[in-house]
Formats: C-alpha cells, sequence, structure tokens
C-alpha cells in the first residue's frame, strides 16, 4: 500500500494521483486475471489472496457454473431472453457469448452501475443488435424494471432468465434483498427463471469469516449468509434439480473432477428455479 493511500470506515480509499477507490467488479477483473483494475482494487485482491490462497479457484468456478446455467436456460429451458445484473467487466465466456453459442438469436440486457463496468461493455457490443447494457442498481428495482433500453430490449410478456451471480451478498440485510429479489421475480412473467449465485457463511468456517471481513474492509460491503438464507430467497419459486447447493455440485459436467471437498467451493451456493 502505498503511503498515499488510508483506509476509511467504507474500505480503502485512494490518495491524491492515484487510481479510484476498489470495487467489486475489478477486484473479480483482477482475481480472473484481467488488466481492467487499479492498485487499489489489487491490495483487496492480494489481501484475500493471503486469506484465502484458493480464492482464484472459486472465481473460476464461479464462471463454470455460470456458463452451466446459461446453457441449461436457453438450451434445455428454452430462453430466448436473459437479464444478468451486476454483470462486472467483460471477460472470458459472456453470458450473450454462452448464449448465442446455444442460439444466436438470444437477447440479453447487461446491467450494472459502475463506470468502468458500462464503458467496457458497451465498447465490446457497440456492434451487437442483440445486446444492450444499462446503467441500474440492483438496490433500485423499481427503477431498473421501468428503464426504457431494458424494456425495448426484453419482452416481458415471454420468460425472461434472471442472473444474479455474485451480486445478492452485497445487498446487506437492512437493505432488504429479499424484497428487492421479490420486486423482480414478480416483474417476470410465468415461465421465467431465476438463477442466485451467493457466497455461503458455513456456520463456524473460519475462512468464510475471514474472507468476509476483508471483503468488508476492502469495497466496504459484504454479508455472506447460511445455506438456509440462500434457500429462503427462492420464495415461492419452483427450484431445478439438484436445488441448493454449493457451486461444484449444481450439474457438473460429464468427466469433470469432483471437487465439493475443496474449502473454497464450500463458500458459495446456487440455485436455479422456476416461476409458475
Amino acid at each position: 500500500m502505498s503511503e498515499q493511500q488510508q483506509r476509511t470506515a467504507s474500505g480503502w480509499q485512494t490518495g491524491p494521483g492515484e487510481a479510484a477507490p476498489p470495487n467489486i467488479a475489478r477486484v473479480y477483473d483482477y482475481l480472473l486475471g484481467g488488466k481492467d483494475n487499479f492498485p487499489a482494487d489489487r491490495i483487496v485482491a492480494q489481501r484475500i489472496e493471503e486469506t484465502l490462497p484458493e480464492v482464484q479457484l472459486g472465481v473460476r468456478a464461479q464462471r463454470a457454473v455460470l456458463r452451466r446455467v446459461v446453457r441449461y436456460l436457453v438450451g434445455e429451458a428454452g430462453l430466448r431472453q436473459l437479464l444478468d445484473l451486476g454483470s462486472g467487466l467483460p471477460t472470458a465466456d459472456n453470458v450473450h457469448q454462452i448464449a448465442h453459442s446455444v442460439d444466436p438469436a438470444t437477447r440479453v440486457v447487461y446491467v450494472d452501475n459502475d463506470p468502468v463496468v458500462l464503458t467496457h461493455a458497451r465498447a465490446l457490443l457497440a456492434d451487437n443488435p442483440q445486446t444492450v447494457v444499462v446503467a441500474g442498481d440492483l438496490r433500485d428495482p423499481a427503477a431498473l424494471l421501468t428503464d426504457e433500453r431494458l424494456r425495448d430490449h426484453l419482452d416481458f410478456e415471454q420468460p425472461i432468465g434472471l442472473l444474479l451471480c455474485g451480486i445478492l451478498h452485497y445487498v446487506l440485510d437492512e437493505e432488504e434483498p429479499a424484497r428487492i429479489l421479490g420486486e423482480l421475480v414478480a416483474a417476470l412473467p410465468s415461465g421465467s427463471y431465476v438463477f442466485l449465485h451467493h457466497l455461503l457463511a458455513a456456520g463456524d468456517d473460519q475462512e468464510a469469516a475471514a474472507t468476509e471481513a476483508v471483503l468488508r474492509q476492502g469495497v466496504g460491503r459484504a454479508q455472506f449468509r447460511t445455506l438456509d438464507q440462500v434457500a429462503a430467497f427462492l420464495g415461492d419459486l419452483t427450484p431445478v434439480d439438484p436445488g441448493v447447493v454449493t457451486v461444484s455440485q449444481w450439474r457438473p459436467e460429464a468427466g469433470a473432477p469432483s471437487l465439493a471437498d475443496n474449502p473454497v467451493l464450500r463458500l458459495a451456493a446456487v440455485w436455479v428455479a422456476r416461476k409458475g
């Protein structure tokens, strides 16, 4: 850490002449080996790596389960519309690329509130008519759901796949994540699906607690929840087999090595569920 950096109540702040304060999308980009990150982001990422040396396995597992889920939604479930909230920086195997490998006609809306993410995503997708990028905040579902570009691109009379991959754990309990998710689900037509990936507090798991503390210090917010709490977000939705499981247990690809016993992969739970 440079002498110009100083820690505040909300995390690490940068001094004059340095890059922006840390942002979880850029921290994640660094952990994936990307280049779209700043010194403050790398400090947070490196502290996470010190606490949890296998964290890169965890972020790769998150990308892998996202690939499997998108293929399921566009393939087996037959969806042709996807709404990705908190999409993060473009990387390998973006949602639209996975979806279009199954059906190029699939429409995708990416939503994020980070200017760096929005700039990169819009540049990448400028010539892709099936995909749009919208500025929005998960914590304000009413504004998000009335966004003109989003409503123009998605048909809310037809099923939609709502993707919440690694985002809801940044909505703290006092911000009412269940209410937010409920408002989003209420706006979806019957036959829609929801995918949730959420960091998991595994009881007295010291690795989970230490990682949560680093995230809170670095980006100012992160709330690991128990498996029961993650399952409670299902509400009235009908879970798809195998239900609420850890990331490596959701429909692993044939021949993939079993990683269920790896501690880092026990720190996140996922589910896919259908409305109506």
